[in-house]
């Protein structure tokens, strides 16, 4: 199985990183995470060095952080990703965030970014990975506005866009949610099984506010074979396929 999303710079590994990924190493094919913060690509790229063809990152600016981050750190950081671009596996999570930005202004400023780091996707020929808290038919129009073709949404929860989703050949990565939402568990029901992959969030989703780990990519991937009435070996083989796929990973099967 792959953990198609998780954030594995957050401070809540310090003290174990490396442990957790050698644990991850025994159960899963790979793992994608996800540096949202320039202060966090230093790091980034040294998990990716060190756990080559097992770990793979991709990079953006969340838009939670629009007002924390000047047009110079922002400038800076997209150049920084050009020089790397080899060792890119794609561009996000990038996207709109209306829960944490309630102000309209702000939201605006987060448009303008989600656009530019689609024009680098474009640029940089790598796919897309899309946040869309509270903002989904915005997010939705942005990307079709800008033609976005290979894109992810990470933890896509409005079902009344589904169509729109699967209209525009888009993949929808699945976490733990799953588990107790009602929603999400109808999204999986009615999405292809070629446009699905496994994510995690980790740290976030740990069961009783603990931490999570991407292992649990296995239990959604039992949630989701109930679901679709097939076994979890089934799950496996096609979520893996899937990642391996979109992000055109370069792993030992």
């Amino acid at each position: 199985m792959i953990d198609a999303h998780c954030h594995l710079e957050q401070a809540n590994y310090n003290s174990d990183r490396d442990n957790v990924i050698e644990k991850c190493k025994k159960q899963l094919n790979a793992i994608v995470t996800c540096c949202a913060n320039p202060d966090d690509f230093n790091l980034t790229m040294e998990m990716i060095e060190k756990y080559k063809n097992f770990i793979f990152a991709t990079f953006s600016i969340h838009p939670i952080y629009i007002k924390d981050i000047s047009d110079k750190q922002k400038d800076e950081f997209i150049e920084l990703l050009i020089n790397n671009k080899d060792k890119i596996t794609a561009i996000g999570e990038t996207g709109l965030d209306y829960f944490h930005v309630k102000e309209n202004s702000w939201q605006q400023k987060q448009k303008e970014l989600f656009i530019e780091f689609i024009e680098l996707s474009k640029e940089l020929k790598k796919p897309l990975v899309i946040h869309s808290r509270d903002s989904m038919e915005d997010t939705i129009n942005i990307l079709e506005q800008e033609d976005a073709k290979n894109v992810l949404m990470h933890l896509f929860g409005a079902r009344k866009l589904l169509q729109k989703v699967i209209e525009n050949n888009w993949f929808i990565s699945v976490g733990p949610i799953v588990q107790r939402s009602k929603n999400h568990k109808k999204i999986v029901r009615d999405m292809p099984f070629d446009k699905i992959l496994l994510e995690t969030d980790s740290p976030w989703f740990g069961q009783e506010g603990k931490r999570n780990d991407p292992t649990t990519v296995i239990s959604v991937a039992n949630r989701i074979a109930k679901i679709k009435k097939t076994t979890p070996e089934e799950i496996d083989k096609i979520t893996t396929q899937n990642a391996i796929r979109f992000f055109d990973l370069k792993i030992k099967q």
